[in-house]
C-alpha cells in the first residue's frame, strides 16, 4: 500500500486534537460495562484507549488504580510507588485520578517535581535501584503513557517490583477486578481530593532525572563519547525526556543539539506517519523526516517516542536505521565490548525480530532466547542476569550495566541512543557502517511490517489460533519448514502464528490497540521475494480466520 499523501508532511489544522474537548470527555463520559470495547483491557503494554470513544476515562483509571491498590494489599507490597506520566494530553488528568485513588488507599506516591514528565525507563531504573539490596518494603511503579500512539490516546502501565512491565497473571487480576468495579458503579473506589493528596505526607515530589543521569555511566561509556568529541543531535518528538538531554550533555561534557525543543500536546510539529496520522513513532521514516534531513550535520542523531522507551538511530551512512539493523549492530558490539559480562549471557529477541540477530548470536557463540511480543517476557532473564541484551523489532531494547548487573527491566530509549554514540566513538564507524559489514558476512535481508484491517472477532480468533490451522505446504515458492504458535524461548503462546521457509518467514498477530492485525515478514533473497511472501501471507491468514 503506498504512503498516504500527508505522509512526512506537517499535519493540517483539522488533524490537530482539541485538547479541552479530549479532557472534558475524559471526565464526562462513563463507560458501558456491557460494551467490550469500553472495558479495561491490558495488552502487551497496559491499558490504552481514548476518552472520546469511552475507552480511556476517569472511570477506567480510577477503577484500575483501585484494583492496583487492592492487588498491592493482597500481595503484601508495602513500599512506595513511583508514578510518571508522558506528554500526551490525557496523561495529565489520568495522573490526577491515579494519585487521588492511590493516596486514598494509603499508598506513598513519588512523582516528578513541579508536575513534570517522567520517561518509562527512568521509572524502571528507579524501581530496580530502590529494591536492589532491600529485604522488605519493596517499591513498584506506574507509567501513564500510550507510548507512540496518536495524540488522542491515553495509556496506563503497571511496572512490578522487578521494575519491568507486569506479567500476564498480574494484569489479568488487575483487569478483572477493575471491570468488576466499573460494573458495580465504582462504589469500591476510594478517592482523596488532589489538593489534600499534595498537602499530605503521601505525595513526595522529587527530580527523577538526577539519579538516572548520574547513573548513566554505569551502563554506557560516557567518557569515551566525551573524549571522542563527536557531535550529536536529537529530536525528542515532544516526549517526556525532552528536558533530560541538556542535563546529560552538561553532566558528561557532551555535544548534543536538541533540534526540536517543542512541547505541544497536539503534536502539531510532528510530520504525519505512513497512513497520514500523527504518530510519534521514532522508527518511522515519515515521522522522523525532520531529523533525517539533518543526518549529515551530526556524527550520530537519534529520536525517541513520548515515553522514551523506544529509539530511532540516524547515521550519516544509512539515514534512519531499520530497528532490526540497529539491534543486530548493538548486540554484535556489546558482547565484544563488555569485558565484565559473563560468557554465558544469552541474547534475547522477540519472535518477529530479524533473523540477522540469530546469525550474529551464533557467530558470537551466544544462546538465542526468542520470546513472544511484549517486554514482560524478558524481565526474568534481565533480573537474573542470564540475558545480556533484549530487543524487539519495534525499536525497543535494554541491556545490562557495564559490570553485568541489572540496569532496568523495561525498554530504554536513552541508553540505546547513547550506545550508538559509544559505538561511533569507540570504533570510529557509525552503526550504519557496522551493519553493512554484517551483511557482507551474513547476507542482506529485507524486512517489512504491514497492518491489515480486521474486526475484533477476527483479532480474537488470530490470537488463539494453533499452528495446526496452517495446512499449506509452501509459500512464496518455498517449502514451509516450520509453523509456530508458541515461542521457543519459553513455550508461551505468541498470540498468532509464525511460518518459516529456508529463506524467509512471516508472522501474524493482532494489534492490541487498533482494529488491525500485523504481518511481519523477512526475506534473505530479495525485495520481490519479500513482497510475494507478504501477499501470500495475507491470503493464508485470511483463509485461516474464516
Amino acid at each position: 500500500m503506498p504512503p498516504h499523501s500527508m505522509a512526512g508532511k506537517l499535519p493540517a489544522q483539522a488533524q490537530l486534537i482539541n485538547v479541552a474537548k479530549l479532557v472534558t470527555d475524559y471526565y464526562r463520559f462513563v463507560p458501558d460495562p456491557n460494551e467490550p470495547t469500553q472495558a479495561v483491557s491490558f495488552g502487551t503494554s497496559g491499558h490504552r484507549g481514548t476518552s472520546s470513544n469511552c475507552s480511556f476515562n476517569d472511570t477506567h483509571i480510577a477503577a484500575i488504580s483501585q484494583a492496583l491498590a487492592e492487588y498491592r494489599v493482597k500481595h503484601d507490597i508495602t513500599g512506595p510507588m513511583f508514578v510518571g506520566k508522558d506528554t500526551h494530553a490525557l496523561s495529565e488528568p489520568a495522573m490526577v485520578t491515579a494519585i487521588e485513588v492511590l493516596c486514598a488507599n494509603g499508598i506513598t506516591v513519588y512523582v516528578q517535581l513541579d508536575n513534570g514528565f517522567t520517561p518509562t525507563p527512568v521509572i524502571s531504573q528507579r524501581i530496580v535501584s530502590y529494591n536492589r539490596e532491600r529485604k522488605s518494603g519493596f517499591a513498584d511503579g506506574v507509567v501513564i503513557t500510550p507510548s507512540h500512539n496518536p495524540p488522542t490516546d491515553g495509556g496506563f502501565k503497571y511496572n512490578q517490583l522487578h521494575g519491568g512491565p507486569a506479567d500476564s497473571q498480574a494484569t489479568t487480576e488487575i483487569q478483572q477486578r477493575a471491570n468488576e468495579i466499573i460494573s458495580s458503579q465504582s462504589k469500591a473506589v476510594k478517592r482523596m481530593d488532589i489538593k489534600r493528596c499534595f498537602g499530605s505526607a503521601l505525595v513526595k515530589e522529587i527530580d527523577f532525572s538526577d539519579d538516572y543521569i548520574e547513573s548513566l555511566s554505569k551502563v554506557i561509556d560516557m567518557q569515551a563519547i566525551a573524549n571522542a568529541g563527536i557531535k550529536l543531535g536529537t529530536d525528542p518528538l515532544g516526549g517526556s525526556g525532552l528536558a533530560y538531554w541538556d542535563k546529560i550533555a552538561e553532566h558528561y561534557g557532551l555535544s548534543i543539539d536538541v533540534v526540536n525543543p517543542s512541547l505541544d500536546q497536539r503534536f502539531a510539529f510532528m510530520p504525519c506517519d505512513h497512513d497520514g496520522k500523527i504518530r510519534m513513532d521514532c522508527s518511522s521514516p515519515f515521522a522522523m523526516s525532520g531529523l533525517i534531513k539533518l543526518k549529515d550535520n551530526y556524527d550520530i542523531a537519534f529520536g525517541n517516542d513520548p515515553d522514551f522507551d523506544r529509539h530511532g538511530i540516524v547515521t550519516p551512512s544509512a539515514g534512519l536505521m531499520n530497528p532490526n539493523h540497529y539491534l543486530s549492530v548493538a548486540i554484535n558490539y556489546l558482547y565484544q565490548h563488555r569485558s565484565d559480562w559473563s560468557s554465558l549471557l544469552s541474547v534475547g529477541k522477540t519472535l518477529v525480530s530479524s533473523s540477522m540477530i540469530d546469525r550474529v548470536a551464533h557467530k558470537l557463540g551466544r544462546d538465542l532466547v526468542e520470546m513472544p511480543v511484549g517486554f514482560k517476557w524478558f524481565v526474568e532473564g534481565l533480573s537474573k542476569q542470564t540475558i545480556g541484551f533484549a530487543g524487539e523489532e519495534s525499536a525497543g531494547g535494554i541491556f545490562l550495566q557495564r559490570d553485568g548487573k541489572t540496569w532496568a527491566t523495561d525498554k530504554d530509549g536513552f541508553i540505546l541512543s547513547l550506545l550508538a554514540a559509544e559505538i561511533t566513538a569507540v570504533t570510529s564507524k557509525d552503526p550504519g557502517e557496522h551493519y553493512k559489514q554484517l551483511t557482507q558476512s551474513f547476507g542482506e535481508p529485507v524486512y517489512q511490517r504491514i497492518d491489515v484491517a480486521t474486526s475484533l472477532e477476527e483479532k480474537q480468533r488470530l490470537s488463539s489460533v494453533d499452528s495446526s490451522a496452517i495446512t499449506a505446504t509452501e509459500i512464496a515458492g518455498e517449502e514451509i519448514v516450520n509453523v509456530q504458535s508458541k515461542a521457543p524461548g519459553n513455550d508461551a503462546k505468541i498470540g498468532g502464528l509464525k511460518v518459516s521457509t529456508e529463506n524467509g518467514w512471516f508472522a501474524a498477530r493482532p494489534s492490541g490497540t487498533e482494529d488491525v492485525y500485523k504481518i511481519y515478514a523477512e526475506s534473505f533473497r530479495d525485495e520481490a521475494h519479500l513482497q510475494t511472501l507478504l501477499n501470500e501471507a495475507q491470503s493464508l491468514v485470511s483463509e485461516t480466520l474464516k
